[in-house]
């Protein structure tokens, strides 16, 4: 009981901090799929998957907000700004709505919508309309108000035939009239009636299916979802205009009418006669998708699917320019590799099952301190899925993606240069009935110690692979260990001191191979056969007591030893027990692990398909963090990928819908004290963090003192790096003054000393 208690008031604590203290983390956000805009007299307010930013086109300064400053990771749908009340409203596919007063920058989130008893799928928030006051928040299952002075939810209108659900896509205020467009017709009801809940007070104005209504000075104007344009005559709405395509958007602003198909932009003044026609073509290819538009004051703002936000001169034909914030070029990146100074990133995935179908044409990403280069699919010789990604430790400017249908590229100087594939290398394609067919799957890469590249090839006879320095290709016969090697996929695979290379299986467990005597080995499910609790194994990290750590979907499993593989005929891994509330539990049970990663001090990081990131200790006994969209910055719970910086201890972590780092300080330690330096040095009176000693080498002991000598702290290293918080062993805030760091090697044989200066 107490422990459950102590949990509740660190998962409390642990919100606070983040609240208070959002520099321990740092958010890796695409915002190229514009999902809706909204605008103020000078600025434009762009929301995309699960981030906003805007821009002041008198200024030019951009703004982003993400999961770090207090947004959900849910999919937005809806966003509106309210000059009147200067206050920005997010709306979501699930029905949350989040309300950003600009005064202030507070975040309030709502979850009125949310708790409604109706089924989760019709909670969706398609729009916002204000009056008098007050929001109208069109849904798929009807209308609700909110009240913008008491940022209170009021009624809800369920509108449909006999008050049912109807999906609402847009509402208007027009001559004392709320008008609806709906699925099943246009509805209007006099909006000074009291008693609006009363689905009979909304009358059916005109039946179909219609996708937007909007005011335009003197005119009402709908369209429906064949994109056939209506004007309103006072009775009813007559149409006058067939688009060649349907309308994703529909909206006046200053006068202008902005009716958005996929590929082009239509602009009417009040009297609607056309005054512009913009065609993806005239601002990219005609690959683009829109999603919406809009103007502030003379210029004209475009949202993409697939670019970001483009704008221009609202009149003429002046060129287009990106305003969209720097990032990767999707949110769901399904794999990176980190160095200590680049990153990468590839978006192309599989299901659980393996199954890269329907194939992914994203191309690969990187990110250094010069910011993103996304590299595009057209310059990755038409390779497909691209899943992995793998950066050359001894040549940073060469990098490996693995494609799970076209092969091995080879990226050097930021170019792709070389595909490798079953015509030019030694990767093979599976076999069908189809010899035409050609799918090869290359799944888990890593480099030995010599240089040479290892590579899984799922699906054939000889699916582990190596390419020499020398350019020349070996198979190696998993045909050997495995009975049908055709139908076996291959995740990532590592590679321990002993040379001996440990493959992770989605129906094997885990292969081990060292070419020394040529010799296989498997860890599998069973009890006499490798105690896995499945033979579906998806990661797999040795760490720094030569352990075998081994992620499963439905679990976790450990090698004690990976020198058992020369010593023992049948390899067995275990589970770790912890006591839970006084009983033996096991660490990770049934959890579906994606990722196990390993930092400095040799605490494991470990991401999940449905439950977020957990840091275990060394031992794994202690569950240091346990990360989750609910008290952190994860944008979701869907982990696909965890990599770490070992200089600086960044922990980069990739989700299904954005990838954020954690600013940690496990850092891999150095050979010897000449690299080590502290930061912030000095640190000032408005510093709340911690000071970093980094640059260390592992087990060094660190003392600090006074100017006098008065001892202060004292630590020992787990790895490169130490924190301290700038207290007498926690008892008070130490003085403004010099303090002395004095640091040894756990010989003695090493010494260095530092300063730093501290400022109250």
């Amino acid at each position: 009981m107490k422990r459950k208690i102590f949990c509740v008031l660190f998962s409390i604590l642990f919100q606070f901090c983040w609240a208070q203290n959002k520099l321990s983390w740092q958010g890796y956000f695409s915002f190229n799929e514009i999902k809706d805009i909204s605008q103020s007299s000078n600025t434009v307010f762009a929301a995309s998957e699960n981030a906003l930013f805007s821009k002041n086109i008198a200024s030019n300064v951009q703004k982003a907000i993400t999961t770090i400053d207090g947004l959900s990771g849910q999919t937005i749908a809806a966003v509106y700004y309210s000059e009147a009340f200067k206050k920005t409203i997010i709306g979501y596919e699930n029905g949350l709505m989040i309300v950003i007063n600009e005064e202030d920058g507070s975040i309030l989130k709502k979850v009125d919508i949310i708790n409604k008893q109706l089924p989760a799928d019709v909670k969706k928030i398609n729009h916002f309309m204000e009056y008098n006051g007050f929001v109208y928040v069109s849904c798929d299952f009807g209308i609700v108000q909110f009240n913008l002075n008491t940022l209170q939810f009021g009624d809800t209108y369920f509108i449909g035939d006999n008050g049912a659900e109807v999906n609402v896509r847009q509402t208007a205020y027009f001559n004392g009239f709320i008008y609806a467009a709906t699925s099943n017709g246009i509805k209007r009801a006099d909006s000074t009636n009291p008693n609006l809940i009363d689905f009979n007070r909304w009358i059916l104005v005109n039946s179909g299916n219609w996708s937007g209504i909007e005011n335009l000075d003197t005119e009402l104007i709908a369209v429906n979802t064949s994109g056939y344009i209506h004007r309103y005559n006072s009775n009813t709405f007559v149409g006058f205009l067939q688009l060649p395509q349907a309308a994703v958007d529909l909206r006046a602003v200053n006068h202008n009418l902005f009716v958005t198909t996929p590929s082009v932009v239509y602009v009417y003044n009040n009297q609607m006669i056309q005054s512009r026609q913009i065609a993806n073509l005239q601002i990219l290819d005609n690959n683009l998708n829109f999603t919406c538009a809009a103007s502030v004051g003379s210029q004209i703002f475009i949202g993409t699917k697939e670019k970001g936000l483009f704008s221009s001169a609202l009149t003429g034909n002046a060129v287009f320019e990106n305003n969209t914030p720097s990032g990767p070029a999707r949110n769901n990146i399904f794999s990176l590799d980190v160095t200590s100074n680049v990153l990468w990133a590839v978006y192309g995935d599989y299901d659980t099952f393996y199954n890269p179908y329907p194939l992914d044409s994203y191309g690969v990403s990187k990110y250094n301190t010069s910011g993103w280069l996304n590299i595009p699919y057209s310059e990755v010789y038409d390779a497909q899925s691209i899943g992995k990604i793998l950066v050359n430790p001894s040549n940073e400017n060469q990098v490996y993606a693995s494609s799970f249908f076209s092969g091995l590229l080879r990226i050097e100087n930021d170019v792709p240069n070389f595909l490798y594939n079953e015509k030019n290398s030694g990767l093979e394609s599976l076999t069908t009935t189809d010899p035409n067919y050609i799918d090869v799957r290359i799944n888990g890469t890593v480099f030995d110690k010599t240089g040479n590249l290892w590579v899984t090839n799922s699906r054939v006879k000889n699916g582990l692979k190596l390419l020499r320095t020398n350019g020349q290709w070996q198979s190696y016969a998993i045909s050997t260990i495995l009975n049908s090697p055709e139908s076996t996929n291959y995740g990532n695979i590592v590679i321990d001191k002993n040379n001996t290379k440990w493959i992770a299986t989605s129906n094997n467990g885990v292969i081990a191979f060292n070419e020394s005597g040529n010799t296989f080995k498997k860890i599998t499910s069973g009890t006499d056969t490798g105690n896995l609790p499945t033979d579906n194994v998806r990661a797999v990290a040795i760490d720094a007591k030569d352990q075998l750590w081994i992620g499963t979907g439905k679990g976790l499993r450990v090698l004690s030893n990976i020198g058992s593989f020369q010593n023992d005929a049948q390899l067995k891994a275990n589970s770790i027990i912890i006591m839970e509330d006084n009983l033996a539990q096991e660490l990770l049970y049934e959890q579906f692990i994606t990722s196990i990663v390993v930092d400095g001090a040799n605490n494991k990081w470990i991401g999940t398909a449905d439950s977020g990131v957990f840091m275990v200790s060394p031992n794994g006994q202690e569950t240091k963090y346990h990360f989750t969209i609910n008290n952190s910055p994860l944008p979701s719970n869907v982990i696909n990928d965890i990599k770490i910086n070992s200089k600086t201890g960044e922990v980069f972590i990739a989700t299904s819908k954005g990838m954020i780092s954690f600013g940690g300080i496990a850092t891999s330690a150095n050979d010897d004290l000449s690299n080590v330096y502290v930061y912030p040095n000095p640190v000032r009176p408005t510093y709340t963090g911690t000071v970093k000693v980094a640059g260390l080498i592992d087990k060094a002991n660190i003392k600090i003192t006074d100017i006098e000598g008065n001892l202060v702290y004292e630590t020992t290293s787990e790895g490169g790096t130490i924190e301290w918080d700038t207290t007498a062993f926690g008892r008070y805030k130490v003085s403004s003054g010099v303090y002395m760091i004095f640091i040894s090697a756990q010989d003695g044989g090493e010494t260095k000393v530092k300063k730093v200066m501290i400022i109250r």
